[in-house]
């Protein structure tokens, strides 16, 4: 297994090296503008893909028991057989 510092490290030259990529793109390369559509349009769908997936969880999650159907005497039973057996 790779060592922690070991991969802390690569993600940290990763990510400058990803920093230093951009602000070229961004401000030095003649691609500048299809650099921000892009970044644009991938930050945007990023959010509505999200979005996107609580709507589909809210739709097809089924809904919780009602709090009257539920038998809490039951449950209250259980716990104290628990206690006993824990004292025993």
């Amino acid at each position: 297994m790779v060592d922690d510092r070991v991969l802390g490290g690569g993600i940290l030259v990763v990510s400058v090296a990803g920093i230093v990529a951009y602000f070229w793109l961004l401000f030095m390369s003649p691609w500048a503008w299809l650099t921000l559509q892009v970044s644009a349009f991938l930050a945007v769908g990023m959010v509505l893909l999200i979005m996107a997936w609580i709507g589909y969880t809210l739709a097809t999650t089924p809904p919780p028991m009602p709090l009257e159907d539920f038998d809490f005497e039951s449950d209250l039973e259980s716990d104290d057989e628990g206690e006993d057996e824990e004292d025993s």
